[in-house]
This record gives C-alpha cells, structure tokens and sequence, in this order.
C-alpha cells in the first residue's frame, strides 16, 4: 500500500502553531484580567477598611485631623477604584480581542484538518481502486492461464 501525504501539511502544521499561540496569548490576556480584577477587589477593600475606621472615629474622641485625614483617603481610594475600573474594562477589550483570534484561528485549523481528512478518503478510495484493479488483472491472468493449459 502507497504512504499518504497530504500536500497541505505544512501551512496544517503552521495553523496549529499559530493556534498554540493563540491560546497562549489568550491565557496571558486571561491573566492580566485576574490580577486587574485583583487589584480592584483591593481597593475595594481597602476603602471598606477606610469606611470602619471612619465610622469608629465618629463614635468615639472626634478627632478632626484624624477625620478629615480619613475623608481624604477615602475620597483617593474612589479615585483609584475609578482608574482601576477602566484598566480592567481595558483587559477585558484585550481578553475579548484574543478570544475572537483564537476562534478564527481554531476555526482556520478545523477547516485544513477536514481538508486533510477528506483528501485521506479520496487517497483511500484511489487504493482500493488500484487494489481491486490488481485483484481483476490477476484473476484474469489467473484464469487465461488455466484455459491456456487445458486446451
């Protein structure tokens, strides 16, 4: 039986690295959402600490330096959730951007993968004509050769 190969098997084996590092850059973009999320969930944080120990200043001494020093950082703290919430909504664009490549890019190798698979069937095909063919020719060299020797 002949070895298949299948013409195309370079640019298939491109495809798959290029979807390899589509998942990569996917992952790393999957990455930097978490640690900006992260981020943001600290502050949050933080400003909730703010918040307890503003109302504890209230309950007990007023201390006004200490109060307004408070306030001051609360007020930076909503800055800073601010700023970090377009820094996650800017990983998200990016997370989203590297999901559609990578789609595209699965998609690309599927398409050369049934590409791949149908030329396989057609090479099948093609065998099992070439092997019937020889089967026939030798039947018949067979048969002729029979009849030659009986008569």
């Amino acid at each position: 039986m002949a070895r298949f190969r299948y013409s195309m098997q370079s640019i298939l084996d491109i495809k798959l690295k290029m979807e390899n590092q589509a998942k990569q850059e996917f992952s790393a973009a999957r990455a930097a959402l978490d640690e900006e999320e992260a981020k943001l969930q600290r502050l949050f944080d933080r400003k909730r600490e703010y918040e307890g120990e503003a109302e504890r200043l209230r309950r007990g001494v007023l201390n006004f330096r200490k109060m307004q020093e408070n306030k001051t950082a609360i007020l930076c703290m909503e800055n800073f959730i601010a700023d970090q919430k377009v820094c996650v909504k800017e990983a998200e664009n990016i997370l989203e951007q590297a999901r559609i490549k990578l789609a595209e890019v699965m998609m690309e190798r599927k398409t050369h993968e049934t590409l791949k698979e149908k030329a396989f069937d057609e090479f099948l095909r093609e065998e099992n004509r070439r092997e019937g063919k020889e089967v026939d020719e030798l039947t018949s060299y067979t048969y002729g050769r029979k009849q030659s020797a009986q008569a």
